[in-house]
């Protein structure tokens, strides 16, 4: 794979888990960030780099094909096919079952053999229509984010045609030398993405016609958006509901009073108390919470009351809660 192949490129091991890779990614994202590194090209380059390194990895089958083709993984499954088929043209021509899985010259050669010489016996289907292959890409939002939609822009591995051969994988009947023979080059592509309201972690976003591009005149794939959303210090999901702890004073619990209730909009509810409320009483306020994914409505918003015992009492106030204490004999 080279020096700079993408577990360099994350600082990991071959070996290293899912959730190492994770943290891995987010660490160095945050580093090259654009926004923490303003009018730095190296760091934007870096930051594109992790993009493109966090994009296969953390993908499963994407990681598997990069373990076995390094930077040619895109061509995994037509390496696989010319393999096989190189497999059966040598055992038919030579008898010798031998050559079944061995070595056919190399994947550098193979690479050439599928997307140079070997067009001519069928191996590349570039030249016929195909749709562009999906890509997948993991997003973390705020709660205010999926409250009110958002929008992000993110990196993404694409292929473009390559202007040395514009696409056709040949000069002058020989494979080009710069794409070798595919018709394709890998690029880093930056795309605004919207976020709809109402997400929440584990939802997959589909934006349609954002994938690969298609090859002869086939459509796009599309682009999947693997949204996970952080926790909030205030406020706790369950669905599109909310709940927020308000603390509440003792006087206000016993004789009922107005409190602010804080909601997901930045603003504040005023919310009454009736007289001798108890703790951890729950009130709900109908159709603040978050919104339906793909609907008008949203949920509710739960204040859930926590009284505040007073602390530093005067004498006064003391003597106060004694005569109280006097009246009310446990």
């Amino acid at each position: 794979m080279g020096a700079n192949n993408y577990y360099d490129i994350l600082g990991v091991k071959k070996d290293t888990s899912d959730k190492d890779i994770k943290q891995a990614y987010r660490r160095l994202a945050r580093k090259y960030h654009p926004d923490v590194n303003p009018g730095d090209n190296s760091a934007e380059a870096k930051f594109k780099e992790v993009n493109a390194a966090f994009e296969v990895l953390s993908d499963k089958e994407k990681r598997r094909k990069y373990d076995k083709y390094g930077d040619k993984w895109q061509y995994a499954d037509q390496l696989d096919e010319a393999a096989r088929q190189q497999s059966q043209y040598r055992q038919y021509t030579t008898g010798d079952s031998s050559h079944f899985g061995g070595d056919i010259g190399g994947m550098d050669s193979l690479f050439d053999e599928l997307f140079g010489g070997a067009r001519s016996r069928g191996f590349s289907r570039r030249s016929q229509p195909r749709r562009g292959q999906d890509l997948e890409t993991s997003v973390e939002v705020t709660l205010e984010e999926a409250f009110n939609g958002s929008s992000r822009m993110i990196n993404l591995q694409d292929e473009q045609p390559c202007s040395t051969c514009h696409g056709t994988g040949r000069i002058q009947n020989l494979p080009c030398s710069t794409c070798r023979g595919a018709g394709v080059v890998a690029d880093i592509k930056r795309l605004e993405v919207k976020i709809p309201a109402g997400v929440t972690s584990g939802s997959r976003v589909r934006i349609s016609g954002k994938g690969q591009a298609g090859y002869g005149s086939g459509p796009s794939g599309d682009l999947y958006l693997n949204v996970t959303v952080a926790p909030h210090p205030v406020f706790q999901r369950q669905g599109t509901d909310l709940t927020v702890e308000i603390p509440v004073p003792l006087t206000v619990a016993v004789l009922g009073g107005e409190i602010q209730v804080p909601t997901p909009k930045g603003g504040k509810l005023a919310l009454k108390i009736p007289p001798e409320t108890q703790n951890g009483r729950v009130f709900r306020l109908g159709g603040q919470g978050m919104p339906h994914l793909g609907k008008s409505t949203r949920g509710d918003l739960k204040a859930k009351v926590n009284i505040v015992i007073p602390t530093k009492l005067t004498e006064k106030e003391k003597e106060l809660f004694r005569q109280l204490d006097q009246l009310r004999p446990a």
